[in-house]
C-alpha cells in the first residue's frame, strides 16, 4: 500500500540530531540507564538495552560513556532515581502528540510540557487522550532503490507483519515490539541496512501541514523537543517543507 513520504522528515529529525549530539547522549545515557535497571545489564537477554546501545552506537557516543550507564542502571554506580512518564495533548488543529520522558522530578517535568504546549497553541490531554491512535511497533525504514521483492520476502520470513512503499519508492517495514531485534538480525544478515530502526508510536493515520500550521506545529514540536526531560515525541503530523 502507498503512504506518505517520509524522508523530508526523516533528513529534518537526523540534521537536528546532528546539531544536538550533545543532548543526544544525554538522553541515550538516561534510557541505557532505565533499560539495564529494569532488564539487567546482559545484552542478549534485554532487547531493550541492546537498542538502546546500537542507537548509542549509532551517534557515536564513547563506549565508556555507555558502561557507566549500564553501571549505573545495575546499582555499580549513583546517580538520579529516573522514571518514565508519558503525557499526551494536542497541538494545532488538534494534531495528536505523545510526549515520553524521563525524569527525576515529574512535577518539573510535567509543568515545562504543558508550558510548551501552552506556548505553541496546543494543549495537554489525560491520560490515553490520544495514544489509542497509535499502534507500538518496531520500525524499520530504507530508503528507495531497495530490492522490494528480496525485502519483502526477508522481512515476512523475520516475522514482520507488513511491508510498506511510499510514494518516492522508500519502504517501511512494522513488526510486533518483541520481534524487534529477530527481525532486525535478519534484515541485516540479507543485506538490509535500514536508515531508521527503531520502536516507535505509529500513528494510524497521518495528517498533512503545510504552509503556516506547518510552522506553528513545527515550533510546538521543536519546544518539546528542546526540553531536557524529553526521551521520543510521537505524532499524527506529517509536516512537509
Amino acid at each position: 500500500m502507498a503512504g506518505h513520504s517520509k524522508w523530508a522528515n526523516i533528513k529534518h529529525k537526523k540534521a537536528a540530531t546532528d546539531a544536538k549530539r550533545g543532548k543526544i547522549w544525554t538522553r541515550l545515557i538516561k534510557e541505557i540507564t532505565v533499560a539495564a535497571r529494569m532488564g539487567g545489564g546482559d545484552v542478549a537477554a534485554n532487547p531493550r538495552l541492546r537498542l538502546a546501545i546500537d542507537k548509542a552506537a549509532d551517534a557515536n557516543m564513547p563506549k565508556d560513556n555507555v558502561a557507566r550507564a549500564i553501571s549505573r542502571g545495575t546499582g555499580g554506580e549513583d546517580g538520579a532515581a529516573y522514571e518514565e512518564v508519558r503525557y499526551e495533548g494536542y497541538g494545532i488543529g488538534g494534531a495528536a502528540i505523545i510526549v515520553d520522558c524521563m525524569t527525576d522530578n515529574r512535577v518539573r517535568t510535567v509543568a515545562e510540557v504543558r508550558h510548551a504546549f501552552n506556548k505553541h497553541g496546543g494543549n495537554m490531554g489525560a491520560e490515553n487522550s490520544v495514544s489509542f491512535m497509535f499502534k507500538h511497533c518496531g520500525q524499520f525504514l530504507f530508503a528507495p532503490g531497495v530490492n522490494e521483492d528480496a525485502l519483502m520476502e526477508a522481512a515476512l520470513e523475520a516475522g514482520a507483519e507488513d511491508v510498506i512503499a511510499d510514494e518516492e519508492g522508500g519502504f517501511e517495514v512494522l513488526c510486533p515490539p518483541l520481534d524487534f531485534a529477530a527481525v532486525k538480525d535478519a534484515l541485516d544478515a540479507a543485506g538490509f541496512k535500514a536508515e531508521v530502526a527503531e520502536i516507535i508510536m505509529k500513528p494510524a493515520t497521518e495528517t498533512v501541514f503545510t504552509g503556516d500550521d506547518a510552522i506553528k506545529m513545527q515550533k510546538l514540536m521543536d519546544a518539546l523537543e528542546n526540553l531536557d526531560d524529553v526521551q521520543e515525541i510521537y505524532s499524527n503530523a506529517l509536516i512537509e517543507d
